[in-house]
């Protein structure tokens, strides 16, 4: 190596230590190195990421900004994200400023074989127009004829034998499973009215319902490679893109049956002993010719946001009720005093048949504990926004076009300055009344599982009464244990799953003493 090309490359690396001093100077993140930013720290924290993005929060007040690649000309643009969980902020990102800030390209190239156009992957004229047709499906009189239609048959059938198996065989079952299997029978049956019957006696393989998993667990490794690296697998067929595709390709003949199906049912006018009012023949039954492949997609897009957050945040929801008795017993309690009203004294009765819309619209207590399991454990525990022009967010803070915003929902439930000195605590209380006779909404920027803005969950009141509906047929007829040598942990993903799943003792529940003391209280007898 002559003498001038030894300067070059001293000059270059010079030059390229000064910027990279004074780009880690500009971020006020977690240590970046030179050339691999921020990923040295987010490899060494992967099996704990919402915790260690939370500790940053917390050291940094809310917001701060990191890169991904220390590489001049990317750091300040696609390399650079900003991290927040300052409800201002997120009012700003997801409501003041919401056109600022779509899902973007990197998020839509990622989703797009599975997903398509569908309204979670899409922005803009055809996100509005999902999203406004979707709204006709979750209305009072759906809500109503899903839980009788689909969510209670499941349970009484299906849900609550299998458990009872359990009790007398004095078998753990794995709870995340069973859940996750009764989430996707009820959001099939609202989507595209079918019943898949993944959570029957035996738990019997679907092929769509493993096709669906397979495909989402490939698409979800994406995110964990650079683009140019997952496209060039997808191109040679490599890897996890080869299950992807032949996911997709059964997932599609299963739907394209279905919908060729339902078209010629709706052409002829009548479809069975009652018409089709589920959302893929509201979609079909729109003026509008629309493709299959687009019909698909608006399927698969509703399918993945009903099943897995539901189920996720039961899997939560039960776990936290074990470790805290009194929580359980208020929610048992509440529970035996709606039905002594509607139901009389005769516990046979209570458990005899799941919880009606009216009852469970009454649980107002339950609704808490499974707001607060959600506070603290978010089924989706952070999003990432594009960033269309450069903005300034409430806090001061400089975002530039073409940087990314990623918010952690997961973070702002566990902030002092957003939720109290009590912030890490299980306390359903915080959302009661102080007579604890009404439920209280906190303020969608502070509580951001169901999403915030326009684009707020469609689903929000269908998740809380299929969650009320199957916790109360749970916690009704059974006290839940963690199995023996059962680590509960949480899996690095898009969802919070519980890592190893929910493997729990199923015990029978002794309600004599709960009816003994609502008679009491209210000094009514009973035989």
């Amino acid at each position: 190596m002559d003498t001038s090309t030894a300067l070059m490359i001293l000059s270059a690396l010079v030059a390229y230590l000064l910027w990279f001093k004074f780009l880690a100077r500009s971020l006020n993140g977690p240590r970046v190195w030179p050339l691999f930013g921020s990923l040295p720290g987010l490899i060494q924290n992967s099996n704990s990421m919402h915790e260690w993005i939370a500790d940053n929060l917390r050291r940094f007040g809310g917001t701060y900004q990191t890169c991904i690649a220390a590489i001049p000309f990317l750091a300040r643009k696609q390399g650079l994200v900003t991290v927040t969980c300052d409800p201002k902020n997120l009012e700003h990102i997801l409501k003041g400023r919401f056109d600022n800030y779509p899902k973007g390209p990197n998020w839509q190239a990622v989703f797009h074989d599975l997903l398509g156009d569908g309204i979670f992957n899409s922005d803009g004229d055809t996100w509005l127009f999902q999203r406004k047709t979707a709204a006709l499906e979750f209305t009072t009189r759906t809500l109503r004829q899903a839980m009788s239609r689909w969510v209670s048959r499941a349970i009484k059938h299906r849900f609550c034998p299998i458990l009872e198996t359990a009790q007398l065989q004095r078998q753990p079952v794995d709870f995340q499973d069973l859940l996750l299997r009764l989430t996707f029978d009820n959001i099939c049956g609202l989507t595209f009215g079918k019943d898949p019957q993944t959570i029957s006696p035996g738990l019997p393989e679907n092929g769509f319902a493993t096709a669906f998993d397979r495909a989402t667990e490939a698409t979800l490794q994406r995110f964990i490679l650079p683009e140019i690296v997952w496209k060039l697998k997808k191109w040679f067929r490599l890897g996890m893109e080869v299950t992807l595709s032949r996911s997709l390709d059964h997932m599609d003949k299963f739907l394209s049956d279905i919908i060729s199906t339902r078209k010629l049912e709706l052409a002829s006018q009548h479809g069975g002993d009652t018409p089709h009012d589920d959302l893929l023949s509201r979609f079909m039954k729109k003026k509008e010719s629309y493709s299959d492949e687009f019909l698909q997609h608006v399927a698969l897009n509703f399918i993945l946001a009903g099943r897995d957050t539901s189920s996720v945040a039961l899997c939560w929801f039960f776990w936290l009720v074990s470790q805290n008795p009194r929580v359980e017993e208020k929610i048992v309690t509440e529970i035996a005093t709606v039905l002594m009203e509607t139901r009389g004294a005769d516990t046979s009765k209570w458990v005899g048949e799941p919880l009606v819309f009216e009852e469970v619209d009454r649980l107002i207590y339950l609704k808490a504990a499974l707001s607060e399991t959600l506070r603290l454990y978010p089924s989706v525990p952070q999003d990432s926004k594009h960033v269309i022009a450069d903005d300034v967010l409430p806090d001061g803070t400089f975002v530039p076009a073409g940087s990314n915003v990623t918010y952690s929902i997961y973070s702002v439930g566990r902030m002092k300055f957003i939720w109290g000195e009590d912030c890490l605590e299980f306390k359903p209380e915080r959302w009661l009344s102080e007579d604890g006779k009404k439920f209280e909404q906190k303020d969608s920027y502070r509580f951001v599982s169901f999403n915030a803005g326009p684009r707020i969950c469609l689903g929000k009141d269908l998740a809380y009464l299929q969650m009320k509906s199957i916790a109360s047929a749970v916690l009704l007829r059974h006290r839940l244990t963690v199995a023996t040598g059962h680590r509960v942990e949480q899996k690095m993903s898009l969802t919070l799953f519980m890592k190893y799943g929910l493997m729990m003792e199923v015990h029978p529940r002794n309600l004599k003493p709960v009816l003994e003391k609502i008679c009491k209280a209210g000094e009514i007898g009973y035989a």
